[in-house]
């Protein structure tokens, strides 16, 4: 099975500006879409609870985040992603303690698992590629969202996909380094659509994770969370 990249990645709030700044530092703006993301959970919020994010993505299909170390800290984020089904039924298993059933299909399992949707809405993203130089080295690409949820919200976010947890503080700088040229604070952080959706129309539930998270900072979304 092919091990799952792990994703370093910075929330910021985008302003007017951010795009035209992107185009100054080279960036490509390689499309603007538009989709549905739909996430699960138990009643209990077992996943959110252990800082697992299960979605499915309109036409692009299952997506499973799991922590990564966190080594580093600061106002970013580490999850191994996983999107072959298979791995993610096996990993739903393993982190609500359920007895294998056999299926290897997430749409097969979320009965049986007590996995129910919690939260959708609609995105609107554009997405951008920038690569930072380093003298004559070439670093690899960027990835920037800027996204305005359905519901009023809008977030950026500067992502780096990375093949094992040693190459994590290079993506880091490189991270952190753009986000200067972005004109985002050092320590400024950004919730993720998903948290504020919650905080806005499941308050208990955000309540829920906070209290659970409480001892970290806050859940994914509000120490920094996903999109």
């Amino acid at each position: 099975m092919a091990q799952a990249l792990i994703e370093v990645e910075r929330k910021f709030v985008p302003g007017p500006e951010t795009e035209d700044r992107l185009r100054e530092l080279g960036g490509t703006l390689e499309h603007r879409v538009t989709f549905r993301d739909s996430y699960y959970d138990t009643p209990e919020l077992s996943l959110m609870r252990a800082d697992h994010w299960l979605r499915q993505r309109e036409n692009s299909g299952w997506e499973f985040k799991c922590p990564g170390t966190a080594g580093v800290s600061g106002p970013h984020t580490e999850y191994r992603e996983l999107t072959a089904e298979p791995a993610i039924v096996a990993q739903l298993y393993e982190v609500l303690g359920a007895e294998v059933l056999g299926a290897e299909s997430v749409t097969a399992v979320l009965g049986p698992l007590g996995l129910q949707e919690v939260a959708s809405f609609v995105t609107s993203r554009s997405a951008w590629k920038l690569v930072l130089s380093r003298g004559d080295k070439e670093e690899h690409s960027l990835r920037v969202d800027l996204d305005t949820a359905d519901f009023g919200y809008a977030v950026g976010e500067i992502e780096a996909l990375v093949n094992k947890e040693a190459e994590v503080p290079a993506a880091l700088e490189k991270i952190n380094k753009l986000s200067s040229m972005l004109g985002v604070l050092a320590q400024e952080k950004a919730p993720a659509k998903l948290i504020t959706y919650l905080q806005r129309f499941r308050p208990q539930d955000y309540q829920r994770l906070v209290e659970v998270h409480s001892s970290r900072e806050k859940p994914q979304g509000t120490k920094d969370a996903r999109q």
